[in-house]
């Protein structure tokens, strides 16, 4: 029996999950956690082979937690499952000491596979990314690097976008974003995260940085 954790901040998501996953004869969820100390607080005290773990955690995010697992409790696999679908997450998410990474568009049965292949100490990466890189690999030589040249250095942000960046710069949460905005909390995590990818910076302080030199606010 495989023993699962699910560590996500919307109840909604992990109730789904559970729901996808009571018919599974080898997984058994044996917990849940909303934020990454709630999760600390179940591997002190529950025995678990696999964490499915959300990124966009309030408090320590979910790369940060991965860290923590491979230095402390080794023997957990930690699963992503993740809206992010870019490569540099899975890059991250993998050097952090994850040993899969998953979208949240899965299904069922690649939800499933992967926890038991990620269990039994076999890497997984959803299918997705699997075939980009494939393309990627398979594509003529030199193909990548002028693909790379054709593309601007900078994206350019959408109208949503610079608004948020705009009440980021306020000092606005992403809550009270998102009830500026009338819109959800997860959709301004998103937009937030396609903020630094964007801008290729690391964290608030330095998205901020950028915009300010930038001009894009004052």
């Amino acid at each position: 029996m495989i023993r699962v954790v699910l560590t996500d901040d919307h109840k909604l998501i992990r109730d789904g999950l559970k729901a996808l996953l009571k018919d599974e004869p080898a997984i058994e969820v044996v917990g849940e956690a909303s934020d990454g100390d709630e999760l600390i607080g179940l591997l002190k005290k529950t025995a678990v082979d696999v964490v499915l773990l959300d990124l966009n955690m309030p408090g320590k995010d979910g790369f940060e937690l991965t860290k923590y697992i491979r230095q402390h409790h080794a023997g957990v696999k930690v699963l992503v499952l993740s809206m992010l679908e870019h490569e540099r997450y899975v890059h991250q998410a993998i050097a952090e000491g994850a040993s899969g990474y998953l979208l949240k568009n899965a299904g069922k049965e690649e939800l499933s596979s992967a926890i038991k292949l990620v269990a039994t100490g076999t890497p997984y990466i959803c299918s997705n990314f699997t075939i980009d890189l494939l393309k990627k690999t398979h594509a003529p030589e030199g193909h990548a690097e002028q693909q790379a040249a054709q593309q601007p250095e900078r994206r350019e942000l959408t109208k949503r976008e610079l608004e948020v960046l705009n009440l980021i710069g306020q000092g606005y949460t992403n809550a009270e974003i998102a009830e500026k905005l009338f819109t959800s909390k997860r959709t301004v995590e998103t937009h937030r995260q396609n903020l630094l990818e964007k801008t290729h910076t690391k964290n608030t302080a330095t998205l901020i940085k950028y915009a300010i030199q930038n001009g894009i606010i004052s």
